[in-house]
């Protein structure tokens, strides 16, 4: 609809003799609306006046009773009351009346009060550690008052790293405020949301020592810790740009001297010192006592036959011990840094041992006490690598080679070290010849199974190559050889004259 200045503009330029293309170009209206005003002389249209007039309360009660659903509304008033009235009408009323729209709640400023709140959220990353990008999880905290923040990156979150992190950043800070402002996140609430929220309670009884309590803001309502909302923005712009990280280790030790320097910086707009700050929030805030126990997690393992324990994809070895000796039970506690091993059942005393935990990633490995020899012996379930035989595989033929590089990216062949180990000794049963044909024809064919290669060979033998050696058979019916046969009829060799019957007593010379 064309306003009334519009309106006006087109009399006025029409009095001075414009034409109604000139006033179209130059008021940047349609040629016809021009002409259209200027028939009417510019007066302003009647507002529209719809020709079926429906109570607002009609609107309503029939809203309430049919839940809000609009297509139920339409056919309850077209069928039941007998209006002829079209669907974009109906929800255009509706619209008007202002039925069914939910009323927005702007939030209430939240004074900042020392001591009163710290924030906590995680968001997602992606960093670049080494050569290798991943997906990573960037966890905050963050006091309101002074702005001090605290951030570290996992590449998964769950209760127990939360309960770790919550442990090292308030540890780090030395205090901790009256409340935590969280979202709804299921590792803190067990069900509700906002202020209906009903709190885990393994977190709640976490927090007390800590002297803080939960509170997870309304449901759409992230503002309420738009400080730590805020943080993951500044660690995004400011911290990750222009860094290199070489692993996760080394990506949170920059995060903390980060942390730490950003403390020292004065904000952009209030030109505050948030370490100058929290220096004078402390005492409003609770000092955290000087032995504070960490959290844990206990587990139970048992030792095999060489004192070796398996934990979280590693192998610990525990020397022989008073009550924990191989083949008994031992406590074991993790911790965010470290696990701690105890007799069984007395995990509350003395630490008999302990083990730094290793970096992320880091399986199939074999650890010692410190000064210890290592056990030479490994674990049963110990996987034996296959870098050895893969090794010299590729350097026997390169079709050793390509058929390898098949099985690398083969999906059926889910143990893949296993397959190369038992192929290379396949390799040492046949003669070069009989493997590369065997090897050339499963190429041919995409075969990944060892149970066909070894049936492919036997076919070669029998057909194509009759010329190779019988020795290069993979056969188990030796028994049924001629010379075998024969053999069973020699007489057995006297080793009287290998045996060494008296150890001190030197050979005679001959």
């Amino acid at each position: 609809m064309i306003n009334a200045d519009k309106r006006q503009a087109v009399k006025a330029l029409a009095a001075e003799g414009r034409s109604k293309k000139e006033i179209a170009c130059l008021l940047n209206i349609a040629p016809k609306s021009v002409r259209r005003l200027l028939k009417n002389n510019g007066a302003t249209p009647q507002p529209r006046q719809d020709k079926i007039v429906i109570s607002e309360e009609l609107l309503r009660r029939t809203y309430v009773d049919c839940k809000g659903f609009k297509q139920r509304i339409y056919e309850v008033l077209t069928e039941e009351h007998g209006l002829t009235i079209g669907y974009s009408t109906l929800t255009r009323l509706l619209r008007d009346s202002g039925i069914g729209r939910k009323h927005q709640h702007r939030y209430a400023h939240v004074e900042d009060v020392p001591g009163a709140e710290m924030q906590h959220d995680t968001s997602p990353h992606r960093v670049k550690l080494g050569t290798e990008t991943m997906l990573v999880q960037c966890s905050s905290m963050y006091l309101r008052y002074s702005k001090m923040r605290y951030i570290q990156f996992y590449r998964s979150f769950n209760r127990w790293q939360m309960k770790c992190f919550f442990h090292e950043a308030l540890s780090w800070l030395g205090y901790a405020a009256k409340i935590c402002v969280i979202d709804n996140t299921n590792l803190a609430v067990l069900h509700g949301t906002g202020k209906n929220a009903v709190f885990h309670p393994e977190m709640v009884s976490f927090a007390k020592p800590y002297d803080f309590a939960w509170l997870a803001h309304e449901k759409g309502h992230a503002n309420r810790k738009a400080g730590c909302e805020r943080s993951f923005w500044t660690a995004e712009t400011n911290f990750l740009p222009g860094r290199t990280f070489s692993s996760l280790k080394d990506l949170n030790q920059q995060a903390l001297a980060w942390s730490d320097r950003f403390a020292q910086r004065p904000q952009a707009k209030t030109q505050l010192i948030p370490r100058e700050l929290f220096e004078s929030e402390k005492a409003d805030l609770f000092k955290l006592p000087e032995a504070l126990q960490a959290p844990y997690q206990p587990h139970q393992r048992v030792l095999d036959a060489h004192g070796y324990l398996a934990f979280d994809g590693n192998y610990y070895w525990v020397p022989n011990e008073p009550r924990m000796s191989p083949g008994g039970k031992v406590d074991l506690l993790q911790y965010a840094r470290e696990i701690k091993i105890f007799p069984y059942g007395l995990s509350s005393g003395r630490c008999v041992l302990s083990y730094p935990l290793p970096a992320y990633g880091t399986k199939n490995q074999r650890f010692a006490p410190d000064g210890a020899v290592l056990n030479p012996y490994v674990p049963r379930q110990f996987k034996q690598n296959s870098q050895e035989e893969e090794k010299r595989l590729r350097a026997m033929d390169p079709l050793c080679d390509e058929y390898l590089n098949f099985i690398q990216t083969a999906g059926d062949v889910r143990q893949k070290p296993r397959f190369i180990r038992d192929l290379y000794c396949l390799s040492l049963k046949m003669s070069k010849e009989l493997l590369l044909a065997t090897l050339s024809r499963a190429l041919r064919y995409k075969v990944s199974s060892l149970e066909a290669l070894q049936r492919i060979s036997r076919q070669l033998l029998q057909t194509e190559c009759p010329d190779l050696a019988e020795e290069s058979a993979l056969t188990q019916d030796y028994e049924q050889r001629e010379t075998f046969q024969a053999g069973r009829f020699s007489e057995e060799n006297d080793l009287i004259d290998w045996l060494d019957l008296h150890p001190g007593q030197e050979e005679p010379d001959e």
